[in-house]
């Protein structure tokens, strides 16, 4: 196990509420990164990240767009207030986001992360305001 991984483990506890494992945060702040630069479909080809089926990039620009601020890049603080659930068969995970304009804000991530073999895929499922 690396030190990344001790600091925050990947744990399978049904329906408890969990800080986002250490190994999931880059590639988490990548997909919001993306975001940040108008890739909402994750064009750019982010390793073991997609769009849920059911999601289309124009859907997510609008939710960003329809909030009214400009996203940013994710902040330290948001993984004080992340969290992951494990679901059975996956992660849910909600990620808080922030603006510019704002800071944190009320838009939230929604991922589904599953694990394959050795790695993980980050399945985005959603960004809106619960």
């Amino acid at each position: 196990m690396t030190q990344l991984e001790q600091t925050f483990p990947i744990q399978r506890e049904v329906g408890q509420e969990l800080p986002v494992p250490s190994r999931w945060r880059p590639t988490i702040a990548s997909i919001v990164d993306a975001f940040c630069e108008g890739d909402f479909s994750l064009a750019r080809g982010i390793e073991g990240a997609h769009l849920s089926n059911a999601l289309d990039g124009a859907w997510l620009a609008q939710q960003v767009e329809g909030y009214g601020a400009t996203l940013d890049r994710l902040s330290p603080q948001a993984w004080q207030t992340s969290i992951c659930v494990w679901m059975g068969e996956w992660w849910e995970a909600l990620i808080d986001l922030f603006t510019l304009e704002e800071g944190r804000s009320d838009l939230v991530l929604f991922l589904r992360i599953y694990q394959r073999e050795a790695s993980y895929d980050f399945e985005v499922s959603s960004l809106h305001v619960p």
